[in-house]
């Protein structure tokens, strides 16, 4: 009998979340963090990753604004600390301007848990 295969990176990505840990891979080897969730880095192949604590701090790097007769919500892009970048939202505010500190948090969005980000203390809106 085979032995059941071990979940892919996105799935352990999101069982972290569940636990209510933000999670990020980062190479033994170069040290260099990824971000979506892959078996290998891009670009150097690199399969010595391991799942360490996100600092959860970061900067927009970029947002738009989506409007629709539900309301408005915004769509951001956002790096971390760590060098990565990552879609997400910035909650509580339609927009920001770019280069805010923002901070991660894991919210409940529809039953699931997703990573949202919250602007820093003593970033204005």
């Amino acid at each position: 009998m085979n032995e059941p295969a071990s979940p892919g990176p996105e799935a352990e990505f999101r069982a972290h979340l569940r636990q209510g840990r933000f999670m990020l891979q980062r190479s033994r080897s170069t040290g260099r963090h990824v971000f979506y969730p892959r078996l290998m880095i891009p670009g150097s192949g690199e399969t010595d990753l391991d799942w360490v604590p996100a600092s959860g701090n970061g900067r927009i790097y970029a947002i738009t604004v989506n409007r629709a007769r539900e309301g408005a919500w915004n769509i951001a892009i956002v790096e971390l600390e760590e060098g990565v970048r990552l879609l997400s939202r910035i909650e509580g505010v339609e927009t920001a301007p770019i280069g805010a500190r923002v901070r991660a948090r894991i919210a409940e969005i529809d039953g699931a848990p997703e990573l949202v980000f919250d602007l820093a203390e003593g970033t204005a809106p």
